[in-house]
């Protein structure tokens, strides 16, 4: 079956997986993993910040980050649609005490900001204490501008607020954009990136940062039971991701406007939109529903109506996907 579910499925390829087998290990709770460090000092490096920090998940590295900006009675700032407020299981608030303050958000991932700004609190002990605001690139495989950017950075600036970037599908956008990934986290005082998404690693994420911030992050990680020990294996897998996936990404984003502007001369202009390596669908649930269930007759696996395109997904697949697409 392809598997259009999402860009987490991929499997390690061979030359990957042959890293992940050569790697030296050690105890990274100890910090003595030479794999680990080596990928945090190359993350940290690719993204121009001074460290790195590995985490087993996204979810955990975007919680090491609020938990770390943050405390108890502070709140952070973030889109309404924002992976960090709807699907993280509200880590920052259960297990931080960290208020979240949505703010209405664009297709784009851009924050209203003039409703962001009236909703930063006044120092005022009636309220809870604007720490931190978080954007997210790419937002549903759209890309932030840099324009919005720095007009963030500034409003950050006045305010006294930090700014972290769930920057889970960032190598995604820079390749969009042809700009070196450190340019799109320049503004940003943290970034999360993820190896597991289009980037085709099995686990991990790493958060980037100032050198003193990842040391209080590193302590979260403890806190939260994020520590792994031999991970090496895993930190191998990353490193390869970042110096072999980054620049086939385009791939990808070839792949999906290929099926969809198959999908758009078979349903109309306005039924999908694509946006770096994903496509959203526009159509009836009765019309979606049957379209899926030709598409898994022909080997093609979708879930909700958002396809995305990832390493797994080869030319053959895609006219496979298109000739589903045709005969339905």
């Amino acid at each position: 079956m392809t598997d259009l579910r999402s860009d987490t499925v991929t499997q390690p390829t061979e030359a990957m997986r042959e890293a992940m087998l050569t790697a030296k290990l050690g105890d990274d709770v100890y910090g003595e993993d030479p794999t680990v460090n080596e990928l945090e000092a190359l993350a940290a490096s690719t993204l121009g910040k001074e460290a790195g920090l590995f985490a087993p998940s996204g979810t955990q590295s975007n919680l090491l980050a609020l938990l770390t900006h943050c405390g108890r009675g502070d709140e952070y700032l973030v889109g309404n649609n924002a992976h960090t407020y709807r699907y993280e299981g509200g880590g920052a608030a259960v297990l931080g005490g960290i208020q979240p303050q949505p703010i209405t958000m664009n297709l784009s991932g851009e924050l209203d900001l003039e409703e962001l700004c009236a909703s930063i609190k006044p120092d005022d002990f009636h309220f809870a204490r604007s720490r931190l605001l978080c954007l997210e690139n790419t937002h549903g495989g759209s890309v932030l501008s840099a324009h919005f950017c720095n007009q963030v950075r500034d409003l950050c600036n006045k305010f006294d607020l930090s700014l972290h970037l769930d920057g889970a599908r960032l190598f995604n956008a820079a390749v969009a954009q042809k700009k070196h990934p450190k340019v799109l986290a320049e503004a940003f005082d943290t970034v999360s990136i993820c190896l597991s998404k289009g980037l085709g690693a099995p686990v991990g994420s790493v958060l980037i940062g100032p050198r003193e911030f990842i040391n209080q992050a590193r302590r979260w990680r403890k806190v939260v039971g994020g520590g792994m020990r031999q991970a090496g294996m895993l930190a191998g897998a990353g490193i390869y991701a970042l110096q072999n996936h980054v620049e086939r990404l385009s791939v990808d984003h070839k792949n999906a406007q290929t099926v969809c502007a198959v999908l758009e001369r078979k349903f109309g202009t306005d039924s999908a939109r694509c946006a770096t390596n994903m496509i959203h669908l526009d159509l009836s649930e009765k019309i979606y529903a049957s379209l899926s269930k030709t598409m898994s007759a022909l080997g093609v696996k979708v879930g909700r109506p958002r396809w995305v395109f990832h390493l797994d997904v080869s030319s053959l697949d895609v006219e496979r996907i298109c000739g589903a697409i045709d005969s339905f």
